[in-house]
């Protein structure tokens, strides 16, 4: 019963090959109008989740997702069209961890389709200090081991929605967990080619403890989450004086936030800022994120790159 609840380093690394988008979808996978009628409706609360859920649903399921490319994730404010779209869901595929607190009031207009929460079967990494301490760290999805947890939650879920496609699910599933494999593999091998006192992730958000634990970063923030992105004197003034200790030659920002405080850091620091990751959404279509494995890539080449000076 469903519940509620690279990369560069000297030269590029190889990537798996492109998969081929299921019948009726575009290059970025959003399904086209023809290819869904009739088919039952999956909404997922950000675009991250609706890249991972069309890769297990193959062409038999509509995915779709509540957020657009560029939203940030945290405080969003869903709008009416939001919910006319949301009409004619039967399933519902959210995070957790505390991440979509704007979705229960959302999905309240949606009381009889089951919802499935992503991260069921994970153990949460706490955030540290401030006003969200002890609370769970929401972005495992950063992690690609704890990614192959979402996509077997997700053949679980579409296997009960659509029992008659259980093999094609499976098959799927599978094929994309060897694709989150090849990352990990390739994200290893190129992030072990840091010199030891730059392996230092400094960022706006503090989205990347999962990362960071899997392949032996240090991560410093200027903020535990998004949806607290005021930046005090003591967090800049604590970042500063870690980035200029440590030596560390480029920070980073993310892509649905201001970078400004952190190109003071940088500015303050003697780093430099070095470039915008994607942690919470997507980029538009023929952006550099347009999916999850690009985003991790996209992520990794530009955090290497930045502390190799190059």
């Amino acid at each position: 019963m469903l519940t509620s609840g690279a990369l560069l380093g000297c030269t590029p690394s190889p990537r798996p090959a492109e998969r081929t988008p299921a019948p009726g979808t575009s290059a970025a996978g959003t399904p086209g109008a023809a290819a869904t009628q009739g088919k039952p409706r999956v909404l997922t609360t950000f675009t991250i989740l609706a890249d991972m859920a069309r890769q297990v649903a193959g062409d038999h399921l509509q995915v779709e997702s509540i957020t657009r490319p560029g939203a940030e994730i945290h405080g969003y404010e869903p709008t009416p069209s939001d919910l006319r779209r949301a009409e004619g869901a039967q399933l519902v595929l959210v995070n957790g961890f505390g991440l979509e607190r704007w979705a229960d009031r959302f999905l309240s207009g949606l009381p009889d389709v089951p919802r499935v929460v992503l991260t069921d079967g994970i153990e949460p990494l706490p955030i540290a200090g401030d006003a969200y301490a002890g609370k769970p760290n929401p972005h495992a999805w950063m992690s690609p081991w704890l990614a192959e947890v979402y996509v077997e939650n997700m053949r679980k879920a579409f296997t009960q929605l659509a029992p008659a496609h259980a093999a094609d699910f499976k098959r799927n599933a599978e094929a994309y967990r060897a694709e989150l494999r090849a990352l990990d593999r390739d994200l290893r091998r190129d992030l072990a080619t840091l010199p030891p006192q730059h392996r230092l992730l400094a960022t706006c958000e503090g989205a990347f403890s999962y990362l960071a634990r899997d392949y032996g970063l240090t991560e410093a923030y200027l903020w535990p989450v998004n949806a607290e992105s005021q930046v005090t004197p003591q967090r800049m003034a604590r970042l500063i004086a870690t980035v200029r200790e440590r030596q560390v030659p480029a920070v980073f920002c993310e892509s649905t936030v201001s970078a400004e405080a952190q190109k003071q850091v940088a500015a303050e620091s003697g780093s430099r800022f070095a470039g915008v990751f994607f942690v919470d959404s997507l980029s538009p279509e023929g952006g550099p994120a347009s999916s999850l494995l690009e985003l991790q890539r996209h992520n990794v080449s530009t955090l290497i790159n930045g502390l190799k000076g190059r």
